[in-house]
């Protein structure tokens, strides 16, 4: 079962196929985000309640108590919960691959909202890059879902690729987004070994253009 904003899928390795979550932003009228300073700390069972209330008041088609347990009983997948005065205001979750995070299930309770608070939680996923390690964040966004978009790209996430009929309930292509680590491309060519021959070619080359 699908839902109607932005979606990122859970992996079939998770929970089944089909199964999605999503991130819903309203951006009908403007207004200025205030930034409300939150802690943050890996979510455990007896915060399931709350996050099980946040997810049934963002999502039309809500993750059950089963679908989260399951997540978490992975070995590869985390979530986080963002705690405001000791109250769960917003959560995610994210499964490690090799060399990215991918983005499961992202949420801010509608209360909490407008304060900057997704805003911090993706900053704590980019804090977890490291070049040595995973050095990207990847998730899909529903093409018809601006609202999502725009949040990510002010987060400095990029759209990389089309995915064609990625959502089985409309057909309805995804945006792959992704921010990858500052400088890691730089880094890839700076370590790239060098080949002696080839570099002896150049050398030559330009000499004999010099000549």
């Amino acid at each position: 079962m699908q839902r109607a904003y932005l979606t990122v899928i859970v992996s079939s390795r998770i929970l089944e196929k089909g199964k999605s979550s999503s991130f819903h932003f309203n951006t009908k009228r403007k207004e200025t985000v205030m930034q409300t300073p939150v802690d943050t700390r890996w979510m455990i069972r007896r915060d399931l309640p709350e996050v099980l209330d946040i997810e049934a008041q963002c999502f039309e088609c809500p993750w059950m108590e089963e679908d989260f347990l399951c997540c978490l009983r992975q070995r590869n997948c985390t979530g986080i919960v963002a705690l405001l005065q000791d109250r769960v205001t917003g959560f995610m979750m994210y499964e490690f691959i090799k060399h990215q995070i991918h983005v499961l299930n992202f949420a801010v309770a509608p209360w909490a909202r407008r304060q900057g608070i997704g805003k911090q939680m993706v900053s704590k996923l980019i804090y977890k890059l490291s070049p040595q390690r995973r050095h990207e964040i990847i998730l899909e966004v529903r093409e018809s879902n601006l609202p999502a978009q725009l949040f990510f790209r002010s987060q400095h996430l990029a759209a990389r690729a089309v995915l064609h009929g990625y959502y089985e309930d409309t057909d309805e292509d995804a945006y792959q987004m992704s921010y990858e680590l500052p400088g890691y491309q730089e880094m890839l060519v700076a370590h790239q070994p060098k080949n002696r021959i080839s570099d002896f070619w150049d050398i030559l080359h330009r000499q004999q253009g010099v000549a």
